[in-house]
């Protein structure tokens, strides 16, 4: 495993991403926070590409808890039904619905704690929500930041809670906020799994991958 950048090299490497795109944005459609539950929810397995084709439709029909339970599970499964695990996901949906309008008034909660409870729901999702739409500094860890981040040396970690902490420990506070955006981006689109845009990249001098590509 490659050594954690230091402080000031952590730095240079968030100023250069903040510079390229001040206002890095996930690439989820949805409307509230309601529909960005269920959109993330639904990505596990999936490309944002197919998720967004998929909720098109559906969330003309169901953005909030409520409507989706008068959609139903049969009528959300037509809809989702090119999205990987669909039936599972379609239960997990209904059901998570259904404790929404239960517990929480139809509101999705503000608390990493209360959103993983929710049926389908794990920490990298709830901290998505707690992100993107609570303003909250949380760092959800998909394979691309965990990829990236043992490359590279910005998040290393033996495993996604690991790097979530590399994260939080080490990135300056000031970019907290986007840090899983900029890294997300920059793992889907420039670093890689099979052959790294090492040629486009804005870190190359401070990346610790050794096997760069031209």
């Amino acid at each position: 495993m490659v050594k954690q950048l230091n402080y000031r090299s952590m730095q240079e490497v968030f100023r250069r991403f903040q510079a390229a795109n001040a206002h890095p944005t996930g690439e989820l459609d949805h409307v509230n926070a309601y529909t960005l539950l269920v959109a993330v929810a639904l990505s596990a397995q999936a490309t944002d590409v197919g998720v967004n084709r998929a909720t098109r439709a559906l969330f003309t029909l169901a953005d909030t808890p409520e409507k989706m339970l008068a959609l139903g599970e049969t009528r959300l499964t037509e809809h989702i039904k090119t999205i990987g695990l669909f039936r599972q996901k379609a239960k997990n949906v209904i059901r998570l619905s259904q404790i929404l309008v239960d517990d929480y008034d139809g509101q999705v909660p503000s608390s990493r704690a209360a959103l993983q409870s929710l049926p389908g729901v794990g920490r990298k999702t709830a901290n998505v929500v707690l992100n993107m739409w609570f303003g909250h500094p949380a760092q959800p860890v998909d394979t691309h930041i965990f990829r990236l981040g043992n490359r590279s040396g910005i998040c290393p970690g033996k495993d996604v809670v690991a790097v979530e902490r590399a994260i939080e420990d080490n990135v300056p506070v000031e970019y907290q906020l986007h840090a899983h955006h900029w890294l997300i981006l920059h793992g889907r689109y420039i670093c890689t799994a099979r052959k790294p845009r090492c040629g486009d990249c804005l870190i190359r001098d401070i990346c610790q991958y050794e096997e760069k590509t031209q």
